[in-house]
């Protein structure tokens, strides 16, 4: 580590129904990865929120960008000096279902939002049933110590377009808060998914999971090559990478995927 890396932490919990409990287990977590050097501190989907199975508490308990947990997180962010993205469960204009959000906050305030595009209705579940889709847009990214920051959520990493749109707004480090769901092969499945992701936009990609038993857990920060340079197993505990600004465009000069491609992303 060298004082011209940046600090990238993925941190990892449960969150549960207990809206001031997932604050503190947020806050432990951010403060021992700002202590190992963190920047950039990634936590899971529905951090702000989450109950299994989804019923009508998580619009109850849906608040907007402005609302006590983007405050917190605010507040939180200031003392440490970091930014922090967190999965929020978002008020939504029918009354019923939510908007799934991801929202990078700063001290100075939150810095980018990105909303679920592609719901989780596969592998037995309809998210979509509570959960309103997000609007198509250009992405939005934020910049910390000369790296370009962007976001995605969990079901998204299968399909591999969003991720190209990110590489196309010239993102650095992909940011990934999920809640990807146990079962055969889903481990298998996190981990190809994030290292594909990586593999084929030549960039970093930070993933945050929930741990078992709900989750996979095997939160992880993955190197344009592919490779995992910090993880953490099935626990409740922080991993941070220290990446290499550096690094990109040195894989990009042997490997110039990026620009040899011949087809472009297009909203469906």
């Amino acid at each position: 580590m060298t004082h011209e890396t940046v600090g990238v932490a993925v941190a990892q919990f449960a969150p549960s129904a207990a809206k001031q409990s997932n604050l503190d287990a947020l806050a432990d977590l951010a403060r021992t990865a700002a202590a190992r050097g963190a920047r950039v501190i990634v936590f899971p989907e529905y951090s702000s929120y989450f109950v299994d199975p989804f019923d009508l508490s998580l619009a109850e308990n849906a608040e907007d960008l402005d609302g006590p947990f983007a405050t917190a997180l605010r507040t939180l962010a200031g003392d440490l000096d970091v930014v922090l993205v967190a999965g929020l469960v978002e008020r939504a204009d029918d009354g019923r279902r939510v908007r799934n959000a991801v929202i990078a906050v700063g001290g100075d305030g939150i810095r980018a939002v990105y909303r679920k595009l592609h719901l989780y209705d596969a592998f037995g579940q309809r998210e979509s049933d509570w959960v309103a889709p997000g609007q198509i847009a250009p992405p939005e990214t934020f910049e910390v110590e000369g790296l370009r920051f962007g976001l995605m959520t969990c079901y998204d990493l299968r399909f591999p377009e969003v991720a190209r749109t990110l590489a196309d707004a010239r993102v650095d480090v992909a940011l990934v808060p999920a809640e990807w769901v146990r079962g055969p092969l889903k481990e298998h499945h996190w981990a190809t998914l994030l290292t594909a992701r990586a593999i084929e936009n030549t960039f970093f990609v930070a993933g945050a999971d929930h741990p078992p038993p709900l989750g996979v857990g095997h939160s992880m920060v993955v190197d344009p090559q592919g490779v995992p340079l910090a993880t953490v197993g099935t626990a409740t505990d922080v991993a941070v990478a220290h990446i290499d600004p550096g690094a990109i465009a040195r894989v990009r000069r042997v490997n110039p995927a990026l620009d040899l491609r011949r087809f472009r992303v297009t909203p469906r």
